[in-house]
């Protein structure tokens, strides 16, 4: 990824994750893309889009970790980068899940 493109990305991460990282390591580029298709206002998103790149941000959908994205923005999501590029996305997000595996 280019320079400009992690400076966005950097910018936009303190906007839209206010939180401290658990432990030491610092919030990862893929969650703080998700946190930007989550929660980034049109414009935001817009340059996001123009930056990391569509494919990028179907790979986030397709390991996004439960909680990253609201059923609401991972429709918005997967309708947009569906019709555009064809990728084959769940229909749902991820979900936890708490049932133990039965013996």
């Amino acid at each position: 990824m280019s320079d400009d493109a992690g400076k966005t990305i950097a910018e936009l991460g303190r906007k839209y994750l206010w939180w401290k990282p658990v432990g030491e390591e610092p919030h990862s580029e893929a969650r703080i893309i998700a946190q930007i298709m989550n929660f980034g206002t049109y414009d935001d998103i817009l340059l996001l889009e123009a930056t990391v790149g569509r494919s990028r941000l179907i790979d986030i959908m397709l390991r996004a970790e439960p909680g990253w994205l609201s059923d609401r923005s991972w429709e918005f999501w997967r309708g947009r980068l569906s019709f555009v590029t064809g990728a084959a996305i769940p229909d749902d997000p991820p979900r936890r899940s708490f049932h133990a595996a039965a013996p």
